[in-house]
């Protein structure tokens, strides 16, 4: 039904008093033969609104009509390729539109449809006499896919089979619609393949897409958006169409669209050579000559007439075209046509007009001029001469051309000899069977006019074979250079291709710039080409671009965080800075407490040591001696044995001198407390009896006995208990025992050992992290081996402030008072300063050297006020540690 109604449709439009009106190009070439081929070129140019065709194409009409010419010669001239049959041609210009390629294509078929009004009868009764049907075996075109599209619809419909030589839309595949078309050029399928993997080789991951209204332009971007996707990794900035009909201003707004991505710097082209013109000279009106980097199609190829005066903006352009050779025997053919020779060619004057820049007079025009507008003064003599007179460079088609009717003809060859065995047209073959003939050219195999194989797939596509070039020069000059190959992979020689300034790295075609060293990219959602770069903050390294993690701990990340390092690990020596001052107060503490320890000993029998209670006096020295030598072993790097001295000694000398002092100053405070007691009970006018100067009356506690001279009286008080040498040894040795015994407890509950200490040592830059060499106790376990001692400590400050109203006579009290206070200073500014060196990179160090030093301070205190004094009389004034005589009592 379908094929009824349009039969009937085609029988209306070319009904003789409907016919459309040519007013441009009237004619066709017609060449007789048995069989006759069809032909469609391109001959002239669009023409402006309302008329058909515009100036003649020498290149893309001439050149290629002429090629179809040659073709059909060395056909009829080669008796291997149908003997005893000539063929013939049927050329039609389609004037680069389809809609009128379309009406001319109908005349195809114009014998083949029924008359608008019936068979009709001659006078006689009979049927008229026609002339046999012109036996047309195929179509060679159109070039432009949507021209192809147009007539494969109604060749169809006739079984007409049709080989194009340009059409490279990828809608022409579809062998449900196309069944009858053919090509020797790759669909752009394969075009759009490479033109995928030039971009992905370039390294570029954004671009934007351009394309003529049209099934060409839009088939082909199309067909590279499919293809990038099945690729991946990437994106499409944009994809702007060319109207048919741009208005004015309508390329100025490509640009300007094209800049509202500017970092998609690649623009891929699927446009014709027209659109392509317009596009650069608006890149250049914009002066935006090089910011963009154009991939353009085989309709862009190696022409110059798109870039000529635009070589500025063209520079560094990467063109495509299907692979070909110059057929030298069309050249010879071609630059030898003339007036005289060429009658055959109807368009042929117009031609020579064009190249020679000239006019022909009517008589040797054969029909109207139609050339460019302005008719050249010069007049044409004739004798010019083809690529003497006149440029001459093979059109690139030109092989394409004469491949597509070699592949017609090799099809028919085999199919005459496949029906007619004995040579020559038979009944079969009267008319030709369209849908053999199409199996037959499927299956030809042979060597083209340029030496490259002809074949052809199921789809009736030719493979995908391509050249790339790149523009190059500028400055009003350039050239295109081969700089590499498609054949289902692409081989490109990215050292033959140069940029602008010279430049040998292609210019950035991205959404985002790659993230610096140690970033993450981020993607943005829905658009997989485009990121957003986050550092790999803290102790993070990339671990792959999407990816930050957290390095292990005894690692952290390299300056540029792509990978993970050693900490270093942290010591301290004896030499470093933060030892050399502890070690020094120390070892002067030392030397100190050895000096002093020698004078009490070398004057062990004086007044002034028995009177400082010499027993607790040596424990006391011994106590400071070894808070002084705890620096020592803070310092020496930890081991087992190490860790067990400092959890043994830490908090041991300080409890030994803690120790020592509560019970001196408990001991001072009982025995005042006691006294006062008895005063209260009107005991009053007491007084010390038998002692000497600066001889305290605790210093008689020898005897057990304590005498006290009564104004009233004489009486004797039994003094207060445990307040002899041996019970003040005991007292002081059973409260430092307990932090020995916790100690060993501890040791064997947990023995000791030393570790790197990775976290202690960790900083918020990980520049300044240190792994830290300690002992397995950390703040917690310093401070609990000091824990005991500072309550020591704080007792003793306890009763000294109790025992701060003692009399004068009582010389230790207040020496033993200022030395508490003075301690318990020391080591409130110990909190701040241990602590708070937490965060820094030299954290073991800070908190080893306060430590160390708040305990020397410590030391040094109680070594100072208490034994100082001591040590000056003894040694300066020694007429001052005699004993006094008793003084006699007073008459009653």
């Amino acid at each position: 039904m379908l094929l009824l109604l349009t039969l009937g449709t085609l029988s209306t439009l070319w009904h003789p008093s409907r016919a459309p009106p040519s007013p441009t190009q009237p004619h066709a070439i017609r060449l007789e033969g048995d069989l006759t081929l069809g032909g469609l070129f391109p001959v002239h140019a669009r023409g402006p609104a309302g008329v058909p065709c515009g100036p003649v194409k020498k290149e893309k009409g001439i050149h290629r009509l002429e090629a179809m010419l040659y073709a059909l010669d060395r056909v009829n001239g080669d008796p291997r390729v149908l003997p005893n049959l000539t063929l013939g041609a049927r050329i039609l210009d389609t004037c680069s539109r389809d809609t009128y390629a379309l009406e001319q294509a109908l005349s195809f078929v114009r014998s083949l449809l029924p008359p608008a009004g019936g068979e009709g009868m001659c006078p006689d009764g009979t049927p008229p006499r026609r002339p046999p049907p012109e036996r047309l075996v195929g179509v060679i075109g159109a070039s432009a896919s949507s021209v192809s599209i147009m007539v494969a619809n109604v060749l169809r419909l006739f079984a007409i089979p049709q080989i194009s030589y340009a059409s490279t839309a990828p809608e022409l595949s579809d062998p449900g619609r196309y069944e009858y078309f053919s090509r020797v050029v790759p669909p752009d399928s394969y075009q759009a393949q490479a033109m995928v993997d030039v971009v992905r080789a370039l390294g570029w991951t954004y671009v934007s897409t351009l394309a003529s209204e049209g099934n060409y332009g839009e088939s082909g971007v199309e067909a590279f958006v499919q293809s990038s996707r099945e690729a991946g990794g990437l994106c499409i900035a944009q994809s702007i169409k060319i109207p048919r009909e741009p208005r004015p201003g309508e390329f100025a707004k490509v640009i300007g669209r094209l800049m509202e991505t500017s970092t998609a710097r690649g623009v891929v082209l699927f446009a014709n050579e027209d659109d392509i013109r317009r596009v650069l000279e608006a890149a250049a009106l914009a002066n935006l000559s090089g910011h963009f980097s154009w991939v353009g199609s085989d309709s862009w190829g190696a022409k110059m007439a798109p870039v000529q005066g635009l070589e500025e903006a063209a520079r560094g352009a990467i063109t495509i075209l299907p692979k070909r050779a110059s057929v030298p025997g069309f050249d010879e053919y071609f630059t030898s046509r003339s007036l005289e020779n060429n009658r055959r060619n109807l368009w042929f004057h117009e031609f020579w007009e064009d190249d020679f820049n000239c006019r022909l007079t009517h008589g040797e025009t054969h029909g109207e001029t139609h050339g460019a507008p302005g008719t050249p003064m010069r007049k044409c003599t004739g004798r010019e001469r083809i690529g003497r007179d006149s440029p001459y460079e093979q059109e690139g088609k030109v092989q394409f051309v004469i491949d597509a009717v070699l592949a017609m003809a090799h099809g028919l060859h085999s199919l005459l000899g496949e029906a007619c065995p004995g040579g020559g047209l038979c009944a079969r073959m009267d008319p030709p069977d369209g849908r053999r003939l199409l199996a037959h050219i499927r299956r030809v195999a042979f060597n083209g006019s340029a030496g490259t194989p002809v074949t052809f797939n199921e789809n009736g596509d030719a493979p995908g074979r391509y050249d790339i070039f790149q523009f190059q020069g500028g400055n009003g000059s350039g050239t295109y250079r081969a700089v590499g190959q498609w054949v289902q992979g692409l081989r490109l020689q990215a050292d033959e291709m140069t940029w602008g300034s010279n430049s040998t790295a292609p210019p950035p075609s991205v959404c985002s710039l790659p993230c610096g060293p140690g970033e993450r990219t981020k993607p943005v959602k829905g658009v997989p080409c485009c990121w957003h770069c986050e550092l790999c903050a803290g102790y993070r390294y990339r671990a792959d671009p999407l990816t930050c993690l957290p390095c292990p701990p005894h690692l952290r990340p390299t300056p540029d965080r792509t990978s993970c390092r050693p900490t270093p690990v942290l010591r301290l020596r004896w030499g470093d800075p933060w030892a050399a001052v502890p070690l020094a107060l120390a070892t002067l503490g030392l030397m100190a407490t050895a000096f002093v320890l020698v004078t009490f000993v070398k004057h062990h029998e004086t007044p002034i040591v028995k009177a400082s209670g010499r027993e607790l006096s040596y424990v006391l020295l011994v106590g400071i001696a070894l808070v002084y030598a705890i620096t020592f072993i803070m310092v020496a790097e930890p081991g087992v044995g190490v860790c067990t001295l400092r959890r043994l000694f830490l908090g041991l000398g300080m409890s030994l001198t803690y120790a020592a002092l509560l019970t001196k100053t408990n001991r001072i405070y009982r025995i005042f407390e006691q006294g006062e007691s008895e005063r209260r009970k009107g005991r009053a006018g007491l007084r010390e009896r038998g002692m000497g100067f600066h001889q305290p009356l605790v210093d008689v506690a020898e005897n057990n006995r304590i005498h006290w001279d009564l104004r009233e009286g004489k009486r004797s008080v039994t003094p207060p208990r445990f307040i002899s040498p041996t019970s003040q040894l005991v007292i002081t040795f059973s409260l430092s025992g307990l932090q020995l015994f916790a100690v060993i407890i501890w040791l064997f509950l947990r023995p000791p050992h030393a570790l790197v200490d990775y976290e202690m040592g960790r900083t918020p830059d990980p520049e300044d992290a240190r792994g830290v060499l300690r002992c397995d106790m950390a703040e917690g376990g310093t401070l609990a081996c000091l824990a005991y001692a500072l309550l020591l400590m704080l007792t003793c400050t306890v009763y000294a402030v109790k025992a701060r109203g003692v009399p004068e006579t009582f010389n230790e009290a207040k020496p033993i008072g200022f030395a508490m206070y003075t301690t318990c200073v020391v080591w409130l500014a110990f909190g701040p300063i241990f602590f708070g060196a937490a965060q820094s990179a030299d954290r073991v160090h800070v908190q080893t050297a306060t430590l160390t030093v708040s305990m020397s301070l410590s030391a040094s205190v109680p070594l100072g006020l208490l034994y100082a004094p001591k040590v000056y009389v003894v040694l300066l004034h020694p007429e001052r540690n005699q004993p006094r005589r008793p003084r006699p009592d007073p008459a009653p």
